[in-house]
């Protein structure tokens, strides 16, 4: 193996698994730093919706790449990319063991894989696609891709404004699919990352996990939140930061778009529609070592899994 190929275990799970809380408790024993995959935790501001580890949380255990973000900053993959290679580095550089922690699929697939060439976001031909959009709706423009990029439609819902702009405006500066440049890396990733995915047993009780846990953000002051980031004048509905699911719901019921219910349940079919997404792609992940989530055993077995592979990185 190549000197310069950085070693991290990623432990990975639909939302709602418990990551964080199982990587909490494997820091008690090992001696790890978490490096978060998780495109919301980035961001400033916003921490409820996220399930983010508090300030004593990460006083105890060092967290990398939360809160390195303002809310209207849009923070890519390749940044990303860069910042992890970065943390990667700093924490095996002082003899401590890299804790790759998230759901993010654009961020592991970055890991793993690399991240093609990508085109400059183009500001003028993204307003002539929003003003289609408006007339359009996005549904048709999610067509038009289906068209030119049926691989990008098939992972992309016909609601999802940012990514159906993002694959049409890349096919429009290149005449390539987006889904073929993501396969173009030139020089692949410098990463050997033992990928450890937890995979529930029974989808109704992670389902009943995932609304049990939006019940309890919005006890936790969640609505509130969403609230002092929707009165500062740099943020919309649109900035990206605003699209994570649970803030993009919220937010539209603030917009008095539709009641607390319609807000709650909507929130709660997009949670389980991204943990569908999630799984979905662990299942196609064939070099990764899958876990029954929810087991009694699942700590020991996590612990005993990612210090053999320590001591044989040592």
């Amino acid at each position: 193996m190549a000197a310069s190929t950085l070693r991290a275990i990623c432990l990975t799970a639909p939302t709602a698994c418990g990551k964080t809380d199982l990587a909490l408790e494997l820091a008690e024993k090992l001696p790890l730093e978490i490096v978060s995959v998780d495109s919301a935790m980035v961001y400033r501001g916003m921490d409820i919706g996220t399930a983010k580890p508090d300030a004593d949380v990460r006083a105890a255990v060092p967290h990398h790449l939360i809160d390195v973000a303002d809310p209207a900053e849009a923070y890519s993959a390749g940044r990303f990319l860069e910042d992890a290679t970065a943390a990667i580095a700093d924490i095996t550089s002082r003899g401590r063991l890299p804790l790759l922690v998230g759901g993010t699929l654009l961020y592991l697939r970055a890991l793993t894989k690399g991240l093609g060439k990508m085109p400059q976001a183009d500001a003028e031909l993204r307003r002539t696609l929003d003003q289609r959009a408006a007339d359009e709706g996005w549904p048709a423009l999610h067509a038009e891709l289906k068209n030119v990029d049926p691989e990008a439609a098939a992972r992309i819902a016909p609601t999802d404004r940012q990514r159906i702009q993002r694959a049409l405006e890349v096919y429009m500066l290149t005449g390539n699919p987006i889904s073929v440049l993501h396969r173009d890396v030139p020089n692949g990733p410098r990463f050997s990352i033992a990928i450890l995915a937890l995979v529930p047993p029974d989808r109704s009780a992670l389902a009943r996990r995932i609304e049990r846990r939006f019940d309890v953000m919005v006890e936790a002051g969640f609505i509130g939140e969403v609230e002092e980031l929707r009165s500062r004048p740099d943020l919309t509905a649109d900035t990206p930061s605003m699209r994570a699911v649970g803030y993009r719901q919220v937010w539209g019921y603030l917009d008095n778009h539709y009641d607390w219910d319609v807000a709650r349940q909507r929130t709660i079919v997009a949670t389980r529609q991204l943990a569908k997404r999630q799984m979905t792609w662990l299942r196609s992940e064939r070099t990764s070592q899958t876990f029954e989530a929810f087991s009694p055993q699942l700590a020991g077995k996590l612990h005993e899994r990612i210090r053999s592979e320590w001591l044989r990185w040592t």
